[in-house]
């Protein structure tokens, strides 16, 4: 009986296997082989960011004071301002890289002081940040890293003077923001200031051309044109257009 239904069993399977079904074939290879789609959608203002100080578009005087400094160890705190998408932010993570290399990630605080603006923020996260001692002995400072520093309330910006006075042997502050006129005196004075003014069209252009190329798009002369007058020195939204 055993064998009957063992018999039984082998009756049901099929005669012969079922043919591979290629249709979809090369669809699948693609699929594997195309990278993920949140790479496909990465902002270009992300992907496309300096990596060095040499990467970065304009403002040469600027870039080469604050590499100079960086190279002597001397750099300050610093307070760059001016309108969006003039190199600001790019800047300074450039000089990140370069004084901590694979350490970056520990070495700095990065704060949108839009959205971190109380005074809690500075008496917790920055001064825990700050007051810490670093883990490893070869780098003499941290980098304290405030973004849209204009919007940071007046108390919050006075408990920030007090920290920095009191950690500035440590770690070095570098305020970001749009409008300087925001950022109280005392703050300033502590600060070596640069202006990034609007960048001019031949080095949007030449960055949104490097842009075309590695993306493997096609734009006219004209629509290429367009997007540099529309991005009205402002490297961010003239990339954002561009992905758009």
């Amino acid at each position: 009986m055993a064998e009957a239904e063992g018999l039984a069993m082998e009756i049901d399977a099929p005669l012969f296997p079922p043919k591979p079904d290629y249709k979809d074939k090369g669809k699948a290879i693609a699929a594997a082989a195309a990278p993920p789609p949140e790479a496909r959608s990465a902002p270009w203002v992300e992907k496309y960011r300096p990596q060095s100080l040499a990467d970065v578009a304009a403002h040469r005087d600027i870039v080469d004071t604050i590499d100079r400094l960086t190279n002597e160890n001397r750099l300050p705190h610093l307070l760059l301002y001016g309108p969006p998408g003039t190199g600001k932010t790019s800047t300074i993570l450039a000089v990140a890289r370069k004084l901590y290399g694979a350490q970056y990630h520990n070495m700095i605080l990065e704060l949108n002081a839009s959205d971190d603006r109380g005074i809690d923020v500075v008496r917790h996260q920055i001064q825990d940040f700050a007051s810490t001692r670093s883990f490893d002995a070869k780098y003499s400072v941290k980098l304290v890293l405030l973004d849209e520093a204009d919007a940071m309330t007046k108390d919050a910006q006075f408990a920030l003077r007090r920290v920095i006075e009191k950690y500035t042997r440590s770690t070095r502050f570098t305020l970001i923001c749009n409008h300087v006129n925001k950022i109280i005196p005392a703050l300033q004075s502590r600060c070596t200031r640069f202006r990034f003014a609007p960048l001019d069209a031949t080095h949007i252009t030449e960055r949104l051309q490097y842009v075309i190329k590695a993306e493997g798009i096609d734009v006219s002369e004209s629509g290429l044109a367009a997007v540099v007058r529309l991005g009205s020195g402002d490297m961010r939204k003239a990339l954002n257009i561009l992905q758009v």
